[in-house]
């Protein structure tokens, strides 16, 4: 087992030859690190693990996640130039040349071990850099075995293996020393895993906390609105951040989006049902706080619904809780890493937007928020109100917001929200993410103005 120093002094050995490497050697590497995540067999090996480790999601979907995921990032990367000059501007005299960042340390969630740790692995050695995982400790296994495979693709190519590593040991105060010491960190993970990269004192990428909710308009297509949905919320039984906690629904189409949701085999739960879910679903920590019980966390409704004693045929895919409560104390708008779905009744499109802003700023704020609607000024008015880092338009959230073949979203598994979550940035964090730039600046034609070009048009509106 390396200690701490080992493992960095590898890493930024293998990184200075690797640093060296043409864009078409690093272009070689990032294929044949992919190729050991993506292809079916050992894809399926790390889907199976995953779940069997951690006891989060299905296999199915995990084995999904690593196709969609992997081969999301590695078409967003194919033919961009991440070495020497990536852009020269002749009008202004801008050249930028891109550089590697260095050692990056990779913080990986439980609830995506192996696909984050792949797609996280692609994005940082286009730049040339080298990675160090740290897992969660309730997914080790699978995401060393990810990691072997990756450094399996490395040999394949002739590139150093100590590129991709991964800190075995358990203790807090190791995972603190390796942040420390790296010259980057992008942490996928809990909020106080984030909290802890961004008090390093190293340069940091997170992520805030999850709670996506959609409206869906009037003009909407219910079948199609419903469809996406309930994809999205029950994939993987709802592990990633962007599956939808809540629906808005307006009142013109209420009732017939919720009988669609009944149709795909979603049981809608009574008023004594959603009572009994709720005291299942929140519980007193070990500090005396409500918070989400771990037993419900990326489990199938059957297991949710028998824990709460709620009798639901057996091809129920999803839970649905119909809520009058004031969304701002609403315990069932809080974010449910579950394949439960929370709907509000709006009497119109302004109310929906309303409710829209209480959820996002009381839960999530800075993440995402969806809309089921073709009417453009209602997409507007969400881009230009929504105190969110994504508004996505017809689409299934949880697949949408990191990237999907239907947008054109960076794929990633990190969403920044802005300084409405406490992040840096609102991107989907990517391979650009991962680089140095250099700006080379030569001299051109200098810009001049006159007082009045500058002024006139401003003197003469206020009269001065």
């Amino acid at each position: 087992m390396k200690s701490v120093d080992e493992l960095l002094s590898a890493a930024k050995q293998a990184q200075k030859t690797f640093s060296g490497y043409t864009q078409q050697q690093i272009d070689d590497v990032c294929l044949s690190v992919g190729w050991e995540v993506y292809n079916d067999a050992n894809a399926a090996i790390l889907a199976k693990m995953a779940v069997e480790e951690t006891g989060y999601g299905n296999f199915e979907s995990k084995f999904v996640k690593h196709k969609r995921k992997i081969g999301g990032v590695l078409h967003d990367i194919k033919g961009v130039k991440t070495v020497g000059c990536i852009e020269r501007n002749e009008e202004t005299g801008i050249s930028k040349y891109a550089k590697p960042v260095g050692v990056v340390c990779a913080i990986l969630p439980a609830t995506n071990p192996t696909a984050t740790a792949g797609g996280k692995a692609i994005s940082i050695l286009k730049g040339g850099n080298a990675v160090i995982f740290k897992p969660s400790s309730r997914a080790k296994e699978c995401t060393t075995k990810a990691i072997e495979f990756m450094r399996n693709g490395l040999k394949q190519v002739g590139a150093p293996e100590d590129l991709i590593q991964v800190i075995e040991l358990p203790e807090r105060e190791d995972t603190a020393e390796l942040m420390r010491k790296s010259d980057l960190i992008v942490a996928t993970g809990s909020g106080p895993l984030v909290k802890a990269a961004y008090s390093s004192g190293t340069p940091a990428y997170g992520v805030g906390a999850g709670n996506a909710v959609a409206i869906v308009a009037e003009d909407a297509d219910i079948p199609d609105a419903v469809q996406k949905i309930h994809s999205s919320k029950t994939f993987d039984y709802a592990t990633s951040c962007s599956s939808e906690n809540a629906i808005i629904v307006v009142d013109a189409v209420y009732d017939q989006t919720i009988a669609a949701f009944k149709e795909m085999n979603v049981h809608v739960c009574s008023a004594q049902e959603a009572d009994a879910l709720k005291q299942h679903m929140w519980k007193l920590n070990k500090k005396g706080k409500m918070a989400l019980n771990p037993d419900v966390i990326a489990q199938s409704s059957l297991v949710i619904a028998n824990g709460a004693g709620i009798s639901v045929p057996e091809n129920t895919t999803m839970l649905l809780v119909e809520s009058a409560e004031d969304p701002r104390t609403d315990q069932f708008a809080d974010e449910k890493i579950s394949p439960v779905l929370v709907a509000y009744r709006a009497k119109d499109f302004d109310a929906a937007v309303d409710i829209l802003k209480i959820l996002t700023s009381r839960v999530g704020p800075g993440h995402s928020c969806g809309i089921h609607t073709f009417k453009r000024d209602y997409i507007e008015r969400l881009g230009n109100e929504m105190p969110t880092s994504r508004v996505t338009v017809r689409q299934p959230m949880a697949a949408a917001n990191g990237g999907y073949p239907c947008n054109r979203m960076p794929s990633t598994a990190t969403l920044g929200c802005g300084t409405w979550g406490g992040n840096i940035t609102t991107e989907n964090v990517h391979f650009k993410h991962f680089l140095n730039i250099t700006w080379v600046n030569e001299p051109v034609e200098p810009w001049a103005f006159t007082d009045e070009e500058m002024w006139g048009a401003f003197w003469k509106k206020y009269n001065m």
